[in-house]
């Protein structure tokens, strides 16, 4: 029996409770590395990450400063800042749209801001694409769920699909119930947007009131990245005196251009920044756009703004100095307004120019255009628009015969004679349609000698024997080609160097025959800019050096107690472009031919210059011309171009003026160009009319 019970004993022990022993064992161990590894976490590594998850980046914010004034040569604002009120928002580098939309609900009930909506008005504040984008951001997780259907709907990847195509599943209809409060966080949405990270916009720089920094500065706190400042706006306190060369600069909206984004990003411009878009705001936009403030940006673990710091408030940018001095300048204006307001024919603009013949400095550069009936600035156009200026360029001419051996000290007399030429229209002077006179360098300038001119050409073409109704045996294009290589080191037909962007050079047209190239050589033909007649007078008028015109002549920093010009940081010198290699005599006669001009016995302009306290000289011209204007359909009608370009005084020039009318009826072109270069050296002088002039409200600011 013992035995049987003892069998039964062994077959009741199984191997089960060693699986479950086993079982919770490893149950048990499991446990116990949990809650070490719990432990571990918590005591251990507990404040390493908490630490992480509270974790802030410190950044730093670059912010725009006030761009360097604009002055007059006697330090009077031209283009200026007007300071105010500003609210911006800082966007942080990982910033969440519904973020951005809470704190636009909350900014919005704190301030006003223009929200009318595009349902309401044509052109509304507000479009269609900012009501979309606020839905997405308000509605984020419905728009990811249209965004995946949209997506299996065409058999796409949820990456594929852009945030262009996730916006336009929203429809109209869904934007048409805005409250007028909604609207208004729309609106600063809108803005805030327009941010990129770590970069600042304006939410509002347009009549911010008092009450409106206190109630931001009051809940700064609730509106991370909404800051108070001070922003500025270009201003002309000249109204439209040369405010078409003055230039432009970008708004915040239009930024820096795309299609120079990364050589402006390189160079630690932002999207955002306003840069200048034309003429001397954009000649000068390395020395007007300052150094940027610096702000220290503290941000969450979410890339959001938590706090932010003034580390550096940055610098305004320099200051620059025009040699023009606006007095001069508004007597200059009003002298070719008054001409133009006589306007006759097709005429619908008027351009003087006004150099130092010693340096290049710019005294004046004045147009004036009709635009609809109304005469409007046209400054640029002293660089832009291009004329035939007929025979006031003939002194580049005679010079160009001494430079090319056609004429000479000691050969320099030519029989003036009507040329009759095989296969082109007939040449004579004015003086003398059918005779035979014999002229100098000297004579042929005072009595404007086109015959003489011609002649020159013909022997820089080389051909010296002239023969009546003959055909020409020169190569008219190769003689023109010359003849533009000696203009160009005038001026004539090339830049003029210029610190401006993008002068004209000129029309340059294609020689078809021999003859054409001797129209060529008495201003019939090619075109050239105000500008460069301007600088051509000058060059003759020194001796032969060609200075660059200049219109910054000096570079100053601000005061900072004043906010003000201050002292002298760069001054800018004169730029030679080139020089002519002619002896001074062959300089000195032509000098002379253009002294007989204005005060020989040959002519109506000594009458015109006469009992001037100065000596002047200089030549007329007047071309032949063809109609190129606004007027579409009257182009290539004949017209009259009537110049002038002179100097003085004689002796010792101090002022360089070059006057262009266009577009006068044929055979009635008056005086007025002779008639304005008097008045604009007598204004310069102050002598004549301007000798007891009343001073100008700037002259008088000046004096007190």
């Amino acid at each position: 029996m013992k035995k049987i019970k003892k069998q039964r004993n062994k077959e009741s022990h199984s191997h089960i409770p060693f699986r479950l022993n086993l079982l919770f064992f490893v149950v048990f161990l499991l446990f116990v590395s949990l809650i070490a590894r719990l432990a571990y976490l918590q005591i251990i590594k507990g404040e390493e990450y908490k630490a992480e998850v509270e974790r802030t980046e410190s950044t730093v914010v670059r912010g725009n400063v006030p761009r360097g004034e604009i002055y007059d040569a006697k330090l009077r604002p031209l283009v200026a800042n007007e300071a105010k009120n500003t609210i911006m928002y800082t966007r942080g580098s990982n910033t969440k749209a519904e973020n951005m939309a809470r704190i636009a609900r909350d900014l919005s009930e704190l301030i006003e801001i223009d929200h009318l909506s595009p349902f309401e008005a044509k052109k509304g504040d507000l479009s269609i694409r900012d009501l979309k984008d606020y839905f997405y951001a308000t509605n984020t997780d419905e728009m990811k769920d249209r965004a995946k259907k949209y997506a299996d709907k065409n058999q796409l990847s949820i990456n594929d699909v852009s945030y262009s195509d996730i916006v336009s599943l929203i429809d109209e209809a869904e934007l048409m119930d805005y409250s007028d409060d909604e609207l208004k966080a729309i609106a600063i949405y809108t803005k805030m947007n327009a941010a990129y990270a770590l970069s600042t916009v304006n939410i509002k720089n347009k009549e911010v009131s008092e009450e409106e920094i206190a109630a931001i500065s009051e809940y700064a706190d609730t509106l991370p990245g909404i800051t108070t400042g001070t922003d500025w706006n270009r201003i002309y306190p000249q109204n439209d005196t040369l405010r078409s060369v003055l230039g432009s600069v970008s708004t915040e909206e239009q930024g820096i251009p795309e299609s120079e984004e990364k050589e402006y990003l390189a160079k630690g411009y932002s999207r955002n920044d306003r840069i200048g878009r034309s003429l001397i705001e954009y000649e000068y936009e390395t020395v007007l756009r300052g150094s940027k403030s610096i702000s220290r940006t503290e941000t969450d673990n979410a890339g959001d703004i938590l706090t932010q710091s003034e580390v550096y408030s940055g610098a305004k940018g320099n200051n620059l100095v025009l040699t023009i001095d606006m007095d001069f300048q508004n007597r200059v204006d009003k002298i070719v307004t008054d001409v133009l307001s006589k306007r006759r024919g097709l005429n619908n603009g008027v351009y003087a120019v006004a150099i130092n013949p010693k340096n290049g400095n710019v005294l004046a550069m004045s147009g004036k255009s009709l635009v609809d009936g109304q005469i409007q600035d046209d400054s640029l156009g002293t660089i832009s628009k291009s004329f035939e200026v007929g025979s006031s360029m003939k002194a580049a001419t005679v010079l160009a015969g001494y430079m090319d051996g056609a004429i000479s000290l000691g050969n320099n007399t030519i029989v003036d004679q009507p040329l009759r030429i095989s296969g082109s229209r007939s040449i004579s002077s004015v003086f003398n349609r059918s005779g035979r006179q014999s002229v100098n360098d000297i004579t042929a300038l005072q009595k404007s000698s086109n015959v003489y001119m011609a002649m020159i050409a013909m022997r820089m073409g080389g051909y010296w024997n002239y023969q009546q109704n003959q055909s020409l045996p020169i190569d008219g294009q190769a003689t023109a080609n010359k003849m533009r290589g000696y203009y160009q080191q005038f001026g004539l037909g090339s830049t003029t160097g210029i610190d401006l962007p993008n002068e004209a050079t000129g029309q340059v047209s294609p020689v078809d025959n021999a003859g054409q190239a001797l129209f060529y050589s008495f201003g019939q033909f090619d075109t050239y800019t105000p500008m460069q007649l301007a600088q051509y007078i000058s060059t003759v008028a020194n001796g032969g050096i060609r200075y660059a015109p200049r219109l910054v002549s000096e570079i100053r920093e601000t005061n900072p107690d004043t906010g003000e010009v201050g002292s002298l940081a760069y001054e800018v010198e004169p730029k030679v472009m080139n020089y002519i290699d002619l002896p001074s005599e062959e300089f000195e006669r032509v000098q002379r031919g253009l002294y007989q001009v204005l005060n020989g016995n040959y002519g109506f302009a000594p009458s015109v210059f006469a009992g001037t306290p100065y000596t002047a000289a200089g030549k007329t011209g007047t071309a032949q011309a063809s109609y190129w204007g606004d007027q579409v359909e009257r182009r290539n009608e004949s017209v009259t171009n009537i110049t002038f370009a002179g100097y003085a005084p004689y002796d010792d020039p101090e002022i360089a003026v070059a006057v262009v009318i266009p577009y006068l009826p044929n055979g009635r072109t008056g005086t007025d160009h002779v008639g304005m270069t008097r008045q604009i050296m007598d204004a310069y002088f102050e002598v004549g009319d301007y000798a007891n002039e009343e001073p100008t409200s700037a002259e008088l600011e000046e004096e007190q």
